[in-house]
């Protein structure tokens, strides 16, 4: 019968705080620049000239049709030997997560932009508005309210992606879980405590995402 002692493991709680602390800082950043990659792909692929959206097109297929935890490893070590140039694993895990949900995000937007009738488009056209100001003023406020929830929802997954930086030496909180573990030989204990914290991350967030989705959903039926 195994005996729990999360009394012995206290020792490491600042390393894990330490790990909490860089997979919330981690998952701000690549979804801030997740966003603004997939808006720009999102954006391309549908008001864009035919080679940019076919080229946009390629990046987004790629990306969402192989696992993230194979572009991680790719990013960390095959890419420094094609170009030469070092990589940290913070840069890898960066640059990698960022495409990958950038990816997302782009057909999230894109999804949205679609969904709204292009007899929105053609007012703004006969009130003499130019293509980048009905997409700034009319259609993207639109599509804005249909996105939130997807957007919401690859965000959240964004923040379980971080899980997986462990792989290459990140500090995050698996990473820190993982090393007090071999360190203390309680690994019951602390994956314990690095599961409990990221639920109490996520899921308050789920349940905000919910409630948004609903509130927006009952906004749009009135």
């Amino acid at each position: 019968m195994y005996h729990w002692d999360f009394g012995s493991v206290w020792v490491y709680h600042k390393l894990l705080l330490s790990g909490l602390a860089y997979t919330l800082v981690y998952t701000v950043i690549v979804v801030a620049a997740g966003l603004l990659l997939g808006m720009i792909v999102g954006i391309g692929r549908v008001r864009g000239p035919a080679v940019i959206a076919g080229l946009f097109r390629c990046y987004v297929e790629v990306f969402r049709c192989t696992p993230v935890l194979v572009q991680l490893i790719w990013f960390y070590y095959a890419l420094p030997i094609l170009t030469g140039i070092e990589m940290s694993p913070a840069m890898a895990a960066a640059l990698s997560l960022t495409l990958y949900g950038g990816a997302f995000y782009a057909e999230i937007v894109r999804a949205g932009i679609l969904a709204v009738d292009w007899g929105q488009t053609e007012a703004g056209m006969a009130l003499g508005m130019r293509r980048k100001q009905i997409m700034r003023r009319v259609i993207l406020p639109q599509a804005f309210r249909r996105m939130v929830p997807p957007l919401m929802s690859q965000s959240i997954m964004q923040l379980k992606n971080t899980s997986l930086l462990s792989v290459i030496a990140v500090p995050d909180l698996l990473y820190q879980a993982q090393s007090a573990a071999h360190d203390s030989y309680r690994p019951l204990e602390l994956y314990t405590i690095a599961a409990v914290c990221y639920f109490i991350v996520l899921f308050p967030a789920t349940v905000w995402s919910k409630r948004l989705e609903s509130r927006l959903a009952k906004q749009d039926r009135n």
